[in-house]
């Protein structure tokens, strides 16, 4: 029984596009100042672009995911790759502060139906009990991506400039789409290169639906009155506030604050991405680990819960160290500690969405990314406002408080059902 592991070509496909997901996402961060310098842009004008991919990012993902679930995710995951990848290569070719905002604003929505859609073909693809370390690996692809890419960047912009960067990584993205296309299926049933003894396995042992008549288009007002889903949504934002700001303004943060050259900032600011790496494995390990052990509620919770109390304890410790090492390895804990929750947020979130997991996983990752959209301009404005980077450290820990509070009311088990 599931003597064949060819799924796990599914895993490491959606590994690979998570990786490109944000190589494409922190070449912004990594030329920042280039384009700031060649466009005249202040901090807070470039707070606004980052907060552009931000908020397309989180407007379209319910509608993402939804076209998701609705039309399969092999034609709608193949036509927004390519759709990201232009706009990743229409950045390089803006021209003024507004092109720049329309353009990032697309990629982002673009970028948004990625991962509900990556939900939604794992809940057919992936079995229960292996969810959690599928979300480990999906993850940690997207943290690696963004670590190799901030010094590989860096060294590019220097060779390249800051526009060549852009149109490099869209034609790959292309590429990647068309593979896709050709090499995935919906269901592990219609794959070609799968026995039948494991697509047996897979269907054994995938979470079913009860009813199909009422796990089929489940409406977005019956998500919203979900208190699951509210709650999921709201633990979310703390974990994608502070893990915005390392995608976004570590890299300059740093670099200026401790006086670094570009590549030397892209060494350090890479630091927190493989520790977040590191803390997805952990964590996926520990989802699958404690429902192995018949408790499905604490394989969901005592995750997140860690991750969010090292969250705290790496943003309040980076505070009291007075060099770039000591600052980043206190970040590297609270990254750490954010993607400790991102595998027991998205198992939760195909737990109590099956065949909706596409638009529940959207409607979490919305409410996460407007929370990313608020850390783009918070950390300029606060800044600007007070003289001081603490009060947005400060803010950040307390959003890990909340989201530990909110966790203690999750339950996996309580389906979410259209009535």
């Amino acid at each position: 029984m599931g003597t064949s592991f060819k799924r796990y070509g599914f895993f490491a496909g959606s590994f690979l596009i998570t990786l490109l997901l944000y190589v494409d996402r922190v070449c912004i961060s990594t030329a920042k100042d280039a384009i700031g310098n060649d466009l005249s842009l202040s901090d807070t004008e470039m707070g606004w672009v980052l907060g552009a991919f931000a908020l397309g990012y989180a407007l379209f993902q319910v509608p993402g995911g939804a076209l998701g679930d609705t039309y399969g995710v092999r034609k709608v995951m193949a036509s927004i790759m390519i759709l990201w990848s232009l706009f990743t290569s229409l950045t390089g070719a803006a021209w003024n502060y507004l092109s720049l905002l329309f353009f990032r604003f697309i990629f982002g929505a673009g970028e948004a139906g990625a991962f509900p859609n990556i939900s939604r073909a794992a809940f057919s693809w992936v079995p229960l009990k292996e969810r959690g370390i599928f979300q480990g690996i999906n993850f940690s692809g997207s943290r690696l991506g963004a670590a190799f890419a901030l010094p590989l960047v860096a060294y590019l912009i220097e060779a390249w400039g800051w526009r060549y960067i852009f149109y490099f990584f869209g034609l790959i993205g292309i590429i990647f789409a068309v593979i896709f296309y050709f090499v995935f299926r919906n269901k592990p049933e219609d794959h070609p290169a799968l026995s039948d003894e494991e697509k047996q396995f897979i269907i054994q042992n995938r979470q079913q639906k009860t009813d199909p008549k009422k796990s089929k288009g489940i409406r977005i007002g019956t998500i919203l009155s979900s208190s699951n889903v509210l709650l999921a949504m709201g633990q979310y934002i703390g974990s994608n506030f502070i893990f915005f700001f390392m995608l976004t303004w570590l890299f300059p943060y740093i670099k200026q604050k401790y006086q670094l050259n570009l590549i030397d900032t892209g060494f350090y600011a890479m630091l927190p991405l493989l520790a977040g790496a590191f803390g997805n494995w952990v964590s996926g390990y520990m989802v699958d680990i404690i429902y192995r052990e018949g408790k499905w509620k604490l394989s969901r919770r005592i995750p997140a819960i860690i991750g969010f109390s090292f969250v705290i304890i790496g943003i309040i410790s980076s505070l009291y160290m007075n060099t770039a090492l000591g600052a980043v390895l206190c970040l590297s804990i609270a990254i750490f500690g954010a993607d400790m929750t991102l595998s027991p947020s998205w198992s939760f979130c195909m737990d109590i969405g099956q065949e909706n997991s596409g638009k529940v996983s959207g409607m979490m990752n919305m409410a996460g990314n407007l929370g990313a959209f608020t850390t783009a301009l918070a950390f300029p404005y606060m800044q600007k406002w007070t003289g001081s980077d603490e009060p947005f450290f400060y803010l950040a820990a307390i959003l890990a408080g909340i989201a530990i509070i909110l966790w203690l009311f999750m339950n996996p088990n309580k389906k979410l059902i259209d009535d």
